[in-house]
């Protein structure tokens, strides 16, 4: 009987441990999964609204495109220098936007990064 009742004192001890785990266990869970999809889908969301005509997208395929046009959930993309290659899509299938802009700021700086690097090996 001693046995049994020494026992029952320790089972208590060892639930309260065992709920202590499962509540670090979640919230392990939920900062280094649950939180970081959250973000990437407010990211994505936020990168689809300000998706206009002119800009440059990467689908989910690999195919790079310009916004011809975009309704409600779909958007008329043209692939290449063929003016005739227009594909409707949904935008779900994009995966990167780039504005003009940021090309061409994109473009002068690896411009000026080349040139740094081509005075350097000079030397």
């Amino acid at each position: 009987m001693n046995i049994l009742m020494s026992g029952s004192g320790s089972a208590s001890g060892s639930a309260v441990s065992m709920l202590l785990w499962i509540v670090v266990l979640f919230a392990f869970m939920y900062f280094f999964m649950i939180r970081p999809q959250q973000k990437e889908t407010k990211a994505k969301n936020a990168m689809m609204s300000a998706l206009e005509v002119g800009d440059t997208i990467l689908t989910t395929s690999g195919f790079y495109g310009v916004v011809i046009d975009i309704t409600d959930d779909t958007v008329i993309v043209e692939f290449g220098s063929n003016r005739n290659c227009r594909i409707p899509m949904q935008k779900t299938a994009i995966s990167a936007v780039e504005k003009p802009e940021e090309a061409a700021e994109n473009a002068k700086d690896s411009k000026k990064d080349s040139k740094k690097d081509a005075k350097k090996e000079s030397k």
